[in-house]
């Protein structure tokens, strides 16, 4: 698979789509499904904005049935369903928690009710359905739990996808299989028009600065919290479409051995304390954000206000080591009233002729989300094509026998992993030991197979190195020496991309997260690097 695909001018597609997030790469792999000629345009990597940033959930939104909005919620649970059997390697259950306070007997009816609604809307769900438990049965699950406090919980399912960054990715996979060209690093600059007609856009890539034109008949703007500066960018002239909230996460020492979810001792929001990647996943703040997404973080009140939320009921949130953050950018349909109740239901707006919008959404319904969506193009195509991707992923066909780390990863496609293994631990590979091999071979295959072109893009969204304590820092030297051998990197240029990579993690480390055993020249270059740290995630 090549990595690069440069554009040539006069090129021709179906559809072109601006955005390579989990709904970009949800029409793109729908689109070339069905067998349209479709181009997937992604101004940094695939997956790596508000996607990367969520609370790394599958689930209905139990906190939506108190707003109404039902048709969310089933939407959600029906994909929720759907996504645990077409990618099962990425999308697991997990039991959640919900404390019932001693001291608002009311909650525990109101939260009862809920818990039965769910369950109905989701009648259709292989997971468990929900029973109560009390105080004591409650303790023993979840031991962190201050039970003094509580007078029960219930205990319900929902799912965790541990890397939305390869869920979006193994959409992308499935959409080049099919004939669509995807390209990560290619910005969109300006609009082709036709008659007053959006008839394609003009593209650079930014690896190379290559220049070219993508003609499509129809364009889609998928662009997350860029939609509105896409927008502009494309000549449209309206009223901003979004709302845009900031959400914070902090990944501490690990203090619970299952989900909890439970209202803010602050301001009754449902907050979370989630079992991640080795650590205890703490989110999620809620409030506006107007700013660049490019440059969103998180500062120390958004911190403390997670810590302050969890505190009472969760008191070891603060005894553990906090260690690091991760903030992003939620794209919400324009609306009043306080940022946490403003609706997540997504909109499908035509905003010019030839440009199809689409407004806000969750991971969880991406892939109804990009079904109606590519059901909209086929109509301004005047085409009858049906969708299928309730089908499974690359990644989730039973081709594959044996389970480990790499099918957590890869699924049935960690046997091509695993084939270059003891290439890399030959005596001209590039790592001693099986460890080090299976980590160079990881790398190797990201960049042959996975549009891997920088060390971030290993680090964060390729692999799980970056969710560590450290942020994977102890392992980025070893990554940039493969990546150097495979891309054929000066030293400079492996240099400068350890510094990139060093600076992007360590503005999200927190004190008293481990320190990694990085080389002193690395440090040296990390502490003359703060000027190049605002570019983080332009890279």
């Amino acid at each position: 698979m090549s990595n690069r695909a440069v554009v040539a001018d006069g090129s021709r597609f179906d559809v072109a789509i601006i955005g390579g997030g989990i709904i970009g790469a949800g029409i793109a792999r729908d689109a070339a499904r069905r067998g349209l000629r479709v181009a997937l345009l992604e101004q940094a990597d695939f997956g790596s904005g508000t996607t990367s940033a969520s609370t790394r959930l599958i689930h209905g939104g139990l906190r939506y049935l108190a707003s109404g909005d039902f048709r969310l919620v089933r939407l959600d649970l029906r994909e929720r369903e759907t996504l645990l059997r077409i990618a099962p390697h990425l999308v697991k259950p997990l039991p959640f928690l919900l404390p019932f306070r001693r001291d608002q007997p009311l909650e525990r009816l109101k939260l009862r009710a809920g818990m039965l609604m769910y369950d109905a809307l989701s009648f259709d769900k292989s997971l468990p359905r929900h029973r109560l438990l009390d105080a004591s049965e409650m303790k023993a699950f979840e031991p962190a739990l201050e039970a003094r406090d509580f007078s029960g919980a219930a205990l319900y399912y929902d799912a965790q996808v541990h890397s939305p960054e390869r869920l979006t990715l193994e959409n992308v996979l499935d959409a080049a299989a099919h004939g669509a060209l995807v390209m990560n690093y290619a910005e969109v600059t300006a609009p082709l028009h036709t008659d007053g007609h959006l008839a394609g856009v003009a593209v650079t890539d930014r690896l190379t600065g290559e220049q070219g034109v993508v003609r499509a008949r129809v364009v889609i703007n998928a662009s997350g919290p860029w939609l509105d500066r896409a927008a502009a960018r494309l000549g449209v002239e309206r009223k901003p479409l979004l709302r845009t909230t900031k959400g914070v996460h902090v990944a501490c020492e690990p203090f619970t051995t299952h989900a909890v979810a439970i209202a803010s001792a602050i301001d009754g929001r449902m907050v979370f304390a989630i079992p991640w990647a080795g650590s205890t996943w703490l989110g999620t703040t809620d409030s506006d954000f107007t700013g660049d997404p490019a440059f969103v973080s998180a500062t120390a009140e958004d911190v403390e206000y997670l810590v302050a939320s969890l505190a009472p009921y969760l008191p070891h949130v603060r005894r553990v080591r906090h260690y690091w953050t991760c903030a992003g950018v939620r794209a919400l349909v324009g609306a009043g009233g306080s940022a946490s109740d403003v609706t997540r239901m997504h909109r499908i707006v035509s905003d010019v002729p030839g440009l199809i919008s689409v407004v806000g959404g969750k991971i969880t319904g991406y892939r109804a989300i990009a079904e109606q969506v590519t059901d909209r193009i086929c109509r301004e195509l005047r085409l009858q094509r049906t969708s299928s991707t309730t089908e499974a992923l690359p990644g989730a066909s039973a081709k594959g026998s044996a389970t480990g780390q790499l099918e957590d990863l890869y699924g049935c496609r960690a046997d091509q992993v695993r084939a270059l293994v003891d290439a890399e631990a030959s005596p001209g590979g590039a790592a001693r030991g099986a460890g080090g091999a299976e980590l160079a071979a990881q790398v190797a295959f990201s960049i042959r197979n996975e549009w891997c072109v920088h060390l971030e893009d290993f680090m964060l969204r390729r692999s799980y190195l970056g969710f560590a304590s450290d942020r994977g820092l102890g392992a980025a030297d070893t990554v940039s020496r493969v990546m150097q051998r495979e891309l054929k990197w000066s030293e400079e240029r492996r240099r400068d991309e350890l510094t990139r990579y060093e600076s992007r993690v360590r503005e999200d480390l927190l004190e008293g997260a481990p320190s990694s055993s990085i080389s002193d020249d690395v440090e040296e270059r990390h502490s003359s690097a703060a000027g190049a740290v605002g570019a983080r995630r332009r890279i």
